[in-house]
């Protein structure tokens, strides 16, 4: 309501942002991209990031945003968060399809471009984006019924971690002996494994996605263990 491009942008700010990264760290930094065409690999970078992060911002709101509605009836509370990672898909699905118009693109003017068995993992990608997000998600809008600040660091945090994540640049382009720091981050598999099975670059590191799905359902435990118990009493700190 009250917009002018709507749902277009979707669309709008996925490519704004790969042009703006194709300028600044593909043209001038020359920051390598593994051989990809620059808005290509930014592009899939984002469209994996953007799914994670608007996950947890809109997770990490649910108490203060749904203040009203939940002192007025109860039902599960969880269902506000799950609802906001399931319709998250339908804007991730818009900037899914434009990613792979793009690809056709490459592909078809013979770009080094192609599908790889990583794809079968797609899905799988999916849900552990979507369980870190929403774990991540959940922590945070329980700790901000007592501690208001903490939102003003939220956004300060997702950009600090998505310049620790391989968007604007390959795992492959990071010296050896920081690629424990890099994986530190569950993000970064995702990200390799989503570029290995679309693009054919980045790699299949199977360990290292395994960790990735095994801390995303560690927050997600923890993020919903916290959220319950919050829920109880959250009416009386908020």
């Amino acid at each position: 309501k009250q917009t002018i491009l709507g749902p277009l942008w979707f669309i709008i700010q996925p490519v704004l942002t790969s042009i703006v990264f194709t300028i600044i760290f593909g043209n001038i930094a020359k920051i390598s991209t593994d051989g990809l065409p620059h808005i290509l690999f930014y592009m899939s970078g984002i469209t994996c990031w953007n799914y994670f992060s608007e996950c947890l911002t809109k997770t990490s709101e649910t108490f203060s945003a749904n203040a009203n509605i939940f002192g007025k009836v109860y039902f599960p509370r969880l269902v506000i968060p799950l609802s906001l990672v399931v319709s998250g898909l339908l804007k991730f699905a818009i900037q899914f399809v434009l990613f792979l118009c793009l690809f056709f693109w490459f592909f078809a003017s013979g770009s080094p471009v192609y599908f790889t068995r990583g794809i079968l993992l797609f899905p799988v990608l999916i849900l552990m984006m979507g369980m870190l997000g929403l774990g991540l998600g959940m922590i945070i809008s329980s700790l901000t019924t007592k501690y208001r600040d903490l939102r003003f660091l939220l956004q300060f945090g997702i950009q600090l971690m998505m310049y620790a994540s391989p968007i604007i640049y390959p795992v492959s382009s990071v010296p050896e002996k920081y690629h424990w720091l890099v994986f530190s981050n569950p993000m970064t598999a995702i990200i390799e494994t989503f570029r290995y099975g679309f693009l054919g670059s980045g790699s299949l590191n199977l360990p290292m996605l395994i960790y990735s799905g095994l801390i995303s359902f560690f927050i997600l435990a923890v993020g919903t263990a916290i959220f319950n118990r919050v829920e109880k009493t959250f009416m009386d700190t908020i």
